[in-house]
């Protein structure tokens, strides 16, 4: 067993997009630290951060319909200001690191896309009008652009129009300063960044433990995927950005903290075709309204993506079930992860979100026509012998108990921290990886609250906004959205 005796500064389980950014925020933050990567596979980003196990959406409420529910006859816009301000918070970092020559050219992982809403039906367009006017005057949604003609909608979207019926009601919102990412790119830059500058990576190796010792320090255990040969070093700080594999090993660690939580692994689809006459018909990532009963994750886009340069077009998600917590995790994920504390939660979030287990029998059971129905609804003169199926990422679902102690099914991302701030783990899913800037930011501030404040000239410097909101400030607003779209390649 080959064990590091000196532990440690920060251990980061998993090489996927969250570990990458705490990785570099602390680097760039205590240059002299050690820093070590455990990741499992033989390459880093190869889950949920690959650019083909996501929708590569650079996600800022900019067409995602699920972040302004109408309340009342109101639209509420609360979660979309929210996600946008966190989203520009990335978008800030960035920048800063494509302007100091730390990260390559932007179009390496960032690529300009419009972002678009489209909808039909009499009820959904009244609802896209009000979304509009309660987002058009707003500083961190400029440009934002709403028809009802189908002749401008076919020349923002052409494969939206064709084949459908003209006394259909249609709509759509467009803001041209969207982006697709590529994450698994953004990931792999980060972390080659991190090893020139110091930092040590070891892949193939599987962490099966995590022990709090006497003196504070944390004893990370496992074993090397080739042999099987054991392993154990400690550490000072440790997080654990495992994707769906962070539920059992935050219960291994034995905080407190993780008592009660639950996870409900999700397996997504997507249609995608590379046939470029398709494909340079559809320029932007148009988002629809969800169905009755499906998770915000599952709301349907047909999406632009560009990866190693080449574009392609994606339509999803459609969801799907595994036990398995990760793509290349094991078939008693699920089973290895039920706690007597967490039993009762998990059994109450699923009696009570009843419809959203009928939405997962339902899709599991669509034969592959009723996909391409689906696609057709968005895109009416598709054929399906031009698309052919991919699977997606694992996404597990947090359950846990809310504030009035009533079992529920959280969507989003939560930070789980213990060990008086020594250990740290990130659960759930979208938006995730767009917003994994102030997500690790705020990692930071649990986590190092007797560092934070010396830390915050530095922070400020790479990321203007950092303490504000840029909501507030719309001068400032318009200079960051500007200055970080001419750094990044983007539409303004």
């Amino acid at each position: 067993m080959s064990c590091v005796s000196e532990p440690v500064d920060v251990v980061l389980i998993g090489g996927g997009v969250m570990s990458a950014t705490l990785g570099s925020l602390l680097q760039q933050l205590e240059p002299d630290w050690s820093i070590t990567i455990l990741e499992a596979l033989p390459e880093v980003a190869q889950e949920s951060s690959n650019p083909w196990n996501n929708a590569g959406t650079g996600h800022s409420a900019l067409c995602e319909l699920n972040y302004t529910p109408e309340r009342g006859g109101a639209i509420d816009i609360t979660q979309a200001v929210k996600v946008n301000e966190q989203f520009q918070v990335s978008r800030q970092y960035w920048s800063y690191l494509v302007s100091t020559g730390l990260l390559p050219e932007p179009t390496r992982f960032i690529n300009p896309v419009p972002h678009l809403s489209f909808v039909w039906g009499a009820d959904n367009v009244e609802y896209l009008r009000k979304r509009y006017e309660a987002l058009k005057d707003h500083p961190l949604f400029p440009g934002l652009e709403f028809t009802e003609d189908a002749r401008v909608i076919r020349s923002w979207a052409p494969l939206l129009i064709p084949g459908r019926k003209k006394s259909q009601p249609i709509a759509a919102t467009r803001i041209v300063g969207g982006s697709d990412v590529d994450f698994g790119a953004l990931t792999a830059n980060l972390v080659d960044g991190l090893v020139e500058r110091g930092a040590t990576l070891r892949t193939e190796r599987k962490v099966t433990g995590l022990k709090r010792l006497k003196d504070g320090t944390w004893r990370v255990s496992g074993r090397h995927v080739v042999g099987g040969t054991p392993f154990e070093l400690t550490a000072r700080f440790v997080f654990v950005g495992a994707g769906g594999a962070a539920l059992n090993l935050l219960q291994r660690s034995g905080i407190k903290e993780i008592r009660g939580y639950g996870g409900f692994p999700i397996s997504g689809q997507f249609l995608r075709t590379d046939d470029p006459a398709i494909v340079a018909r559809h320029q932007g990532k148009v988002y629809g309204k969800a169905s009755v009963g499906a998770p915000p994750m599952s709301v349907p886009h047909l999406d632009t993506r560009v990866v190693d340069g080449q574009v392609s077009l994606l339509f999803g998600p459609y969801a799907g079930f595994t036990p398995k917590f990760l793509k290349s995790g094991s078939w008693w994920d699920l089973f290895g992860s039920i706690r007597w504390h967490n039993l009762g939660t998990m059994i109450a979030a699923g009696v009570k979100n009843l419809d959203l287990v009928w939405y997962l029998v339902t899709e599991l059971l669509a034969t592959a026509r009723k996909r391409h129905a689906v696609l057709q609804q968005f895109a009416p003169t598709t054929k399906q012998g031009d698309w052919y199926r991919i699977t997606a990422g694992q996404r597990v679902q947090i359950m846990k108990r809310g504030a009035d102690g009533k079992a529920v099914i959280q969507f989003g991302t939560e930070v789980v921290s213990g060990g008086e701030g020594t250990i740290a783990g990130l659960l759930g899913a979208s938006p995730g990886a767009s917003t994994a800037v102030p997500i690790m930011l705020d990692v930071l501030a649990s986590c190092f609250p007797d560092r934070i404040e010396g830390w915050k000239p530095a922070l400020t410097r790479m990321i203007p906004s950092y303490g504000t909101k840029l909501s507030d400030a719309p001068k400032k607003a318009a200079k960051e959205l500007k200055d970080t779209a001419a750094t990044l390649g983007l539409a303004v």
